[in-house]
C-alpha cells in the first residue's frame, strides 16, 4: 500500500445458499480506483451489523493500520448511531457517512423541500450529530432521492468524497458474481467462507493492482460521464489470463508487480469555506 493517507470504506454484503444466508461485513481501502478489501467478518445473521461488530472490525485494522494512515472513513445508512460515531470520534477517524431523514431528532427532508436536482445545500454551517458537530450536505438525485451525508470532512468534500463509496459495490459484484464468482460456492460453514473470500479478495487486488499499471501508460476510454469505460479490474484480468496461458515471461512480470504499492492517490481534503 502507498505511504499516505488511505480512504477506507465500510460496507455488507449478502448473498443466499439455498435457504442459508451468507453476510459479510467488509472494511477495504480506495485503492488503484477500487477498494481492495483489508479486513472482513462473516456475520451470524440476516440483515444489519450491529455496533460491536463495526468496533470490532475497525479495532482489528488499526492493530496494522493506525489511525494516523486514516484520511476518512465512509460508510451507507446502515453504519450510522451515536456509539458507532463517537467511537470513530474516540480514535480520531474522520467519517463521511449517508443518514436518514433524521439526525438528531431535525426533519431534514422537510427543510429542503424546495431543493431540485443537482443543487446542493448545507444544513446551517455545521449540525450536532450523533455526539458531535458535523457538517450535513444534501443533494437530489436524478430520479428525485436525497441524499443527505453528514461529516467532519470540510463541507465541499464532503459529497465528493461520499461518492467514493459506488467503488466497493463494484468490488462486491466482481468477486460475487463477474469473474471471481464467490456466490457460485456451495459452502456455508463461516471459517471456510472467511478464508475462500480471502483468497478471493487477494487475486482481486492482483487484478486491480494491474490494471492500475496499465492505465499509467495507457490512457483508458472514458464514456460521456467521465468514467472509465473497462474497469481495471477487468484489465488486470483480460491480460492476466492471456499472460497466464501463453506466455510465462510476462505472468512473472504480473506476480512481482503484485508486491509493488499502489499508486499514490489524492485524500481529497481541500480547504473549507463558509456556506
Amino acid at each position: 500500500m502507498p505511504d499516505d493517507k488511505l480512504t477506507l470504506i465500510m460496507d455488507r454484503t449478502t448473498w443466499h445458499y439455498g435457504q442459508t444466508p451468507l453476510n459479510i461485513l467488509v472494511l477495504g481501502a480506495f485503492l488503484g480506483g477500487a477498494v481492495i478489501p483489508l479486513v472482513w467478518s462473516i456475520l451470524p445473521h440476516q440483515g444489519n451489523s450491529c455496533t460491536v461488530a463495526r468496533i470490532l472490525l475497525v479495532t482489528c485494522l488499526l492493530k496494522v493500520l493506525p489511525a494516523r494512515r486514516w484520511a476518512v472513513v465512509i460508510a451507507d445508512r446502515e453504519f450510522m448511531g451515536r456509539q458507532w460515531c463517537s467511537f470513530l470520534r474516540w480514535k480520531r477517524i474522520r467519517q463521511c457517512i449517508r443518514e436518514n431523514t433524521k439526525i438528531e431528532d431535525e426533519l431534514v427532508r422537510d427543510l429542503f423541500t424546495t431543493l431540485q436536482p443537482g443543487q446542493v445545500r448545507t444544513l446551517f454551517e455545521r449540525t450536532w450529530v450523533y455526539g458531535g458537530w458535523m457538517h450535513v450536505v444534501i443533494t437530489l438525485s436524478p430520479v428525485g432521492d436525497r441524499v443527505i451525508v453528514a461529516s467532519d470532512l470540510p463541507v465541499l468534500d464532503v459529497l465528493r468524497t461520499y461518492r467514493l463509496r459506488w467503488a466497493i459495490e463494484s468490488a462486491f459484484s466482481s468477486l460475487k458474481s463477474r469473474r471471481l464468482n464467490l456466490e457460485a460456492t456451495h459452502m456455508t460453514a463461516s471459517e471456510r467462507i472467511s478464508r475462500l473470500f480471502g483468497l478471493l479478495c487477494i487475486v482481486f487486488a492482483w487484478m486491480t493492482r494491474f490494471g492500475a499499471h496499465q492505465t499509467e501508460t495507457h490512457t483508458p476510454r472514458r464514456d460521456k460521464r467521465g468514467r472509465a469505460v473497462v474497469s481495471q479490474f477487468r484489465i488486470g484480468w483480460q491480460i492476466l489470463s492471456q499472460a497466464a496461458r501463453w506466455d510465462g515471461d510476462d505472468f512473472w512480470d504480473c506476480l512481482r508487480l503484485l508486491g509493488m504499492p499502489f499508486p499514490i492517490a489524492s485524500t481529497l481534503i481541500s480547504r473549507s469555506v463558509r456556506c
